[in-house]
């Protein structure tokens, strides 16, 4: 078959199509009424390959690749309740606070994504580098319990590890802008820890991204065409997803979470059927590669789900890039000693990859004998990076909780 007849029939039939495409033998059905949740190991790691290895079948070309790629996107936004998208209202951004320290400074900032609700982040901005500077959206994924104050040092935003690499892509020559997950870090103490566990966590952490690339691309010097994301483990979540509905991504590296078989373990990942549907099933190496061809670094280690993505989801990533003719615009670098965490060497990963395609200077990040050196990022402690204080407190009409936020998002859909 030709491939106008070929798409023809595709777009004809697709919701049959898809369903029967994506039960290849092996795999559980999908359920007979109810959301289509595929939480945590849903598979096992034999059956995301056959999986990814049916997809490849089924979509051999980029034109067959795409037309899928287009529905999977429309199945994810609806299940994020996301659709239509909602209107962007004033942003009302606050920065303030501002340190310097060596190469770069920090601000405290909060944005609101929607009316009444405050995003809370860092903005980490280089000293040397001269406009236009390329923007880095840094995600975080999930921490142990809070249970005492000095706990919020090593939590969230705020830990030496999302300082670590803020400080230095700044020191690179990026903007970068690191923001708390829904109801963690200072968000936490809004809304409390057990809010994040509401299935709203995943609309709002996708949709605070989105808001996130908005202010960051209103801000005086920044390059809208050079915007990169980076997190680790549920952060990796939020960076392959924005990537797959954002094109303003230009560059992207989830960080230990891009699995075939493994859909995410918390509300904020997998709450919802954004993989699957009566008429789609995608996994996350599948959404991932929705970034082709932009750049895409998978960095993934042997002590998780990401232990197999030399042999199967990078296979899979470099194929749908061989579509595009854009096979060295991904990269998989794979630590298989390490495990679940965005340490040094990851860092280093993804310092190389965004200097080579954010065009940063790598140097600034690097020691006399051209190894990567963090000596120069200062760590602070948490209560020194919150944006509200006993002193600036939260506005008296912020939103504090989920299901009000929920129904103001609503809202800004009619």
């Amino acid at each position: 078959m030709k491939y106008p007849a070929l798409l023809a029939s595709l777009l004809a039939a697709l919701p049959a199509f898809a369903a029967v495409a994506w039960n290849p033998p092996g795999l559980p059905p999908p359920p007979a009424a109810g959301p289509a949740l595929t939480q945590g190991a849903y598979l096992k790691p034999e059956q995301g390959k056959a999986m990814l290895d049916a997809a490849l079948a089924q979509f051999p070309d980029r034109a067959a690749w795409e037309t899928y790629g287009a529905h999977v996107r429309i199945r994810m936004q609806d299940a994020l309740n996301l659709s239509p998208w909602p209107k962007r209202t004033p942003l009302n951004a606050v920065i303030r606070d501002r340190r310097t320290y060596d190469g770069y400074s920090v601000e405290n900032v909060a944005f609101e994504s929607i009316p009444g609700y405050y995003v809370t982040g860092n903005l980490y901005r280089p000293l040397a580098a001269k406009p236009p500077y390329a923007a880095v959206l840094s995600t975080h994924g999930h921490y142990r319990k809070i249970e005492k104050p000095e706990d919020y040092d090593a939590h969230a935003r705020f830990s030496p590890t999302m300082q670590s690499r803020c400080a230095m892509l700044a020191r690179m020559g990026a903007v970068v802008f690191s923001i708390d997950m829904f109801a963690a870090g200072e968000s936490m103490a809004f809304f409390g820890q057990e809010a994040h566990k509401q299935t709203v966590a995943l609309t709002l952490q996708t949709w605070n991204a989105m808001r996130a690339v908005d202010f960051l691309t209103s801000l005086e010097g920044v390059d809208a065409g050079r915007v990169a994301v980076s997190g680790e483990s549920g952060g990796g979540t939020q960076s392959f997803l924005l990537t797959a509905l954002d094109p303003r991504i230009a560059v992207s590296a989830p960080v230990v979470m891009v699995s075939s078989y493994f859909f995410g373990g918390c509300a904020c990942e997998s709450g919802l059927p954004i993989h699957r549907s009566a008429d789609h099933f995608a996994n996350n190496a599948m959404i991932a590669a929705l970034a082709a061809p932009r750049p895409l670094l998978l960095v993934s280690d042997g002590k998780d789900w990401t232990a197999h993505n030399p042999q199967i989801e990078f296979p899979f990533v470099q194929k749908i890039y061989g579509y595009y003719g854009a096979a060295d615009r991904t990269a998989n670098v794979h630590l298989p000693d390490e495990g679940h965490d965005y340490g040094p060497s990851k860092r280093a990963a993804v310092y190389r990859f965004f200097a080579q395609h954010l065009k940063l200077d790598l140097a600034a990040a690097q020691n006399a004998a051209g190894a990567i050196d963090e000596s120069r990022a200062t760590i602070e402690k948490s209560a020194r990076l919150r944006v509200f204080t006993a002193d600036f407190p939260i506005p008296a009409s912020a939103l504090h909780d989920g299901a009000a936020i929920e129904k103001r998002l609503r809202e800004l859909q009619k």
